[in-house]
């Protein structure tokens, strides 16, 4: 066992079991197995697995089974110590976290490196009725609200006799024309489809409805495949409004920044995240809502404390560091890297080295025989960007059984419709910003 100083064992304490703090553990945990060296590793997080985000729209389109998106924590890292809890604050200079259980009162935990990976949650504004009425897509209750809520609304709407309510119920708003914000609506419209056709609905009487302030939709893949993202989602029935946001919402509408009102039940947040509110409790800089570190994803002033994936504003060093590296997977699975060797050279085994990772590219899921993606800078679309995006959250999963249930929840998809059954498993009070994602009225 790795001693301190002082003969008590070494303790690397791990916050957030999201992409980074995951596979920093797991690499930690091979790093000093190969070296013989032993210390302990824990990690902290309210929930017990990690979630594949990027596989959430799948999930709120009734695709994929939730269950298979998430890899249970204690499975996947059987040497490391989990600790299922929230925590409350962080003692920088005394080296202890304040963590509080569902089961247990608050405790104090030292540690002598800290590795500070909470992650991220929805960007909210002061909208008026957002926290209320709308829902974001970063969490499992999230994504299972809006697809029950979607089914419900279509189910009620055959039952009401007022034609204007009738229509509400068969509207859909998402704000928010990233590559997140398409992947759901293009996921909910395939719902609505599936329903239709099997309810003997015609397919444009449901109305989907896309959002965003900026001036192109999905600016990441370029304009070349943003025109064809477009195209696409106009030749499905979805009507995109770029250059327009909310100013209000409601139980049964909203009003858009241009002042049109819009009759609705369901609405989508999808515009971007913030670091988790933790972050902000720490007195430490922030940019964007991310935690300031150094290229080597060490707090300035705290050698002792490391930061990445969403939480950390990591200095975009293929750019001259004059930018920071986007809250993606991609980053935060790499980063997760860049920690446990930069965590071990500490500890002295190897070398510390400045996190450098030149952008992939994106895969972006558009529904049924279509997705966009531009691997390497290799722009596709259509069915070989589907083959090449649905290879690429497969492989990136981490967990065998995981990318085995996918695999064949996607084979049998070819030929079997989506299931339509609404199970009522998400209440909105669980599925809100404030229980899902622990963001207050104050976030902005």
């Amino acid at each position: 066992m790795t001693e301190d100083a002082t003969g008590q064992a070494v303790r690397v304490v791990i916050v957030g079991g999201g992409f980074a703090g995951f596979t920093c553990a797991r690499r930690l945990c091979k790093t000093f197995a190969r070296a013989g060296r032993d210390i302990e590793i824990m990690l902290v997080d309210p929930h017990d697995y990690m979630l594949y985000t990027p596989l959430l729209p799948d999930v709120a389109g009734g695709l994929i089974d939730p269950r298979f998106v998430t890899v249970p924590l204690a499975d996947a890292l059987p040497k490391v110590r989990l600790v299922v809890a929230q925590v409350e604050s962080v003692d920088l200079l005394g080296r202890t976290i304040t963590v509080r259980g569902e089961h247990h009162p608050s405790r104090e935990i030292g540690w002598d490196r800290l590795v500070l990976t909470p992650g991220s949650v929805t960007r909210l504004f002061d909208v008026p009725g957002l926290h209320e009425h709308a829902r974001g897509l970063k969490t499992v209750a999230e994504a299972l609200y809006l697809r029950e809520q979607l089914l419900h609304q279509l189910e009620a709407a055959e039952h009401d006799d007022d034609p204007r309510v009738r229509q509400a119920r068969r509207t859909v708003v998402v704000v928010g024309a990233s590559y997140a914000g398409t992947e759901l609506i293009a996921q909910l419209r395939a719902l609505a489809d599936a329903y239709a056709d099997r309810r003997g609905l015609e397919r444009a009487q449901v109305r989907f409805l896309l959002l965003d302030t900026a001036e192109r939709v999905m600016p990441e893949v370029g304009t070349r495949l943003g025109d064809k993202v477009l195209e696409v989602l106009r030749a499905r029935g979805i009507e995109i409004r770029l250059q327009t946001s909310l100013r209000s919402v409601a139980a049964d509408h909203v009003v858009l920044t241009d002042g049109t009102k819009v009759s609705t039940h369901t609405v989508a947040w999808v515009t971007g995240v913030t670091g988790a509110p933790l972050l902000s409790s720490l007195g430490l800089p922030l940019e964007r809502g991310r935690l300031v570190v150094d290229a080597d994803l060490r707090v300035p002033g705290f050698p002792e404390v490391f930061a990445g994936g969403d939480a950390a504003a990591v200095p975009d060093l293929t750019k001259n560091g004059k930018a920071i590296t986007p809250p993606t997977a991609q980053h935060a699975i790499r980063q997760g890297k860049a920690l446990a060797r930069n965590v071990a050279a500490g500890l002295g085994l190897g070398t510390s080295k400045p996190y450098k990772h030149r952008d992939m590219g994106l895969v972006v899921d558009l529904g049924p025989g279509f997705a966009v993606a531009n691997p390497l800078g290799i722009r596709l679309s259509g069915l070989a960007a589907k083959a090449v995006t649905r290879a690429y959250h497969t492989y990136a999963v981490p967990r065998g059984v995981n990318r085995w249930a996918i695999t064949l929840t996607y084979l049998t998809n070819t030929v079997v419709p989506r299931p339509l059954t609404r199970l009522g498993l998400v209440s909105p009070e669980e599925s809100s910003f404030a229980a899902s994602e622990g963001i207050g009225h104050e976030a902005s």
